[in-house]
């Protein structure tokens, strides 16, 4: 009743369309029963309704976003350690027995420590350098045999220095030799050192699953260079290095530097190969009852002599003991140039079985030099066709693990090339 009283009112002030659609709505409604106790629904208050809630515990949480992370962080890194298998159950496929087949992308974390342990070897060598010229050391190592590691701060690396290695510097490598300003007090005027061969403690060994001989090789820091100074045409590697292949060949600036001698000079005698060669025989017959492994390690220009080395150290059977077992022999190339031939890439990966592992940033003009026109990314029967009579035919060996500075937030994207070619940079970019 109340609502059809208000429609009756609005319908005097409003128009006759108005009127109608009120009087129709009029029809519709349905007129209630006023019997008291509906009256008395409406007009009086809603009940009031009384809950009794019962207590319950309270609980103070103490967690907070930091320690949650930090504790699902251990939680996840000790899952982590619980798959990772110890390094004496998986050496092998971590120096190459199926090729590094599941192992780079994404990088499996014990082949992220050793490839990262193996490259700050080849740090090392640039660490104990002489590179000041007003030094009549320069060109040599700081740092005497026995205390190498322990004057970089490596006391713990497990490793117990056993030879240095020296290269004459009489080939056209300026960037690589390193002389002293002080012609009349210098420590040699013909060698420089090169690198150095360290064997695995007894403790390590035991970690590691054999008895492992390190050589390491020095390169160019971080100059580009000296890949200009290169004579820059394929060499047969025989007879300098033994081989039944006589089509094998090498750029000839690297087997020079790698087999020249200066008979009237202390430190450079015997060639590099020779004292690479005479410290791993003696290394393999004092640990004739083990097994042992070596590897190479080398950055820049170090990684063309750390290929050089291997393929020498094969080819000849110096790895081989006494009672016929081989040292199992791989390479951890860093941002190391093209060394050889088709031939010299065949004879290495299939005939030796050589295992190379070549880490290398995609902005890094050295691993481009030599071969820029024909290389492993031409059509098989063009190389086959030019490697007869064109000296400039060279290839990459071994598998490739390809890094990019520019995806790094802690790189300079737009450094030169001597910061792409920089070997701490690598080891940056492997340690993640």
């Amino acid at each position: 009743h109340i609502l059809y009283y208000f429609l009756l009112q609005l319908s005097s002030t409003t128009s006759t369309s108005t009127i109608n659609m009120a009087s129709s709505l009029a029809t519709i409604l349905v007129a209630l029963p006023q019997t008291p106790q509906c009256r008395s629904t409406f007009r009086s208050d809603p009940p009031k309704l009384s809950l009794t809630l019962n207590p319950k515990a309270t609980v103070t949480c103490k967690a907070t976003l930091s320690t949650t992370l930090e504790t699902s962080i251990q939680q996840q890194q000790q899952q982590d350690d619980q798959k990772q298998k110890p390094v004496a159950e998986v050496w092998r496929k971590i120096h190459g027995e199926d090729n590094w087949a599941g192992l780079l992308d994404p990088m499996d974390p014990v082949m992220r420590g050793e490839l990262t342990r193996y490259g700050e070897m080849a740090q090392a060598c640039y660490d104990a350098f002489d590179f000041d010229p007003y030094s009549k050391y320069c060109g040599s190592c700081r740092f005497p045999l026995p205390e190498f590691f322990d004057s970089l701060g490596m006391t713990n690396v497990g490793y117990t220095m056993t030879r240095y290695l020296y290269a004459t510097a009489n080939i056209n490598l300026p960037n690589f030799f390193r002389k002293s300003r002080w012609p009349h007090k210098m420590w040699s005027k013909h060698a420089n050192w090169a690198g150095f061969i360290a064997v695995s403690d007894d403790e390590t060994s035991k970690r590691l699953g054999r008895r492992d001989i390190v050589i390491s090789w020095r390169g160019t820091v971080t100059h580009v260079e000296w890949v200009a100074d290169l004579l820059n045409f394929l060499k047969p590697i025989s007879p300098d290095i033994p081989c039944s292949d006589r089509k094998v060949k090498v750029e000839a600036g690297f087997l020079d530097l790698y087999t020249d001698r200066e008979p009237g000079c202390g430190y450079c005698k015997y060639s590099a190969r020779e004292q690479v060669l005479g410290e791993v025989k003696r290394l393999m017959e004092k640990y004739a009852d083990e097994e042992v492994s070596v590897t190479i390690a080398g950055h820049s220009l170090g990684s063309a002599m750390a290929i050089l080395s291997a393929f020498d150290i094969v080819e000849t059977g110096v790895n081989v003991g006494k009672d016929g077992r081989k040292a199992h022999v791989s390479v951890f190339s860093f941002s190391g140039p093209r060394v050889g031939n088709v031939r010299f890439k065949e004879r290495l990966e299939g005939g030796l079985g050589i295992k190379v592992l070549r880490v290398h940033n995609a902005h890094d003009m050295v691993p481009q030099s030599p071969g820029l026109i024909f290389n492993e990314d031409s059509p098989q029967w063009l190389l086959k066709l030019v490697e007869g009579w064109f000296p400039w035919c060279y290839l990459h060996v071994g598998e490739e693990l390809q890094l990019d500075h520019k995806k790094s937030p802690f790189l300079n994207p737009d450094g030169d090339a001597s910061c792409a070619h920089n070997l701490e940079a690598h080891l940056h970019l492997l340690d993640g």
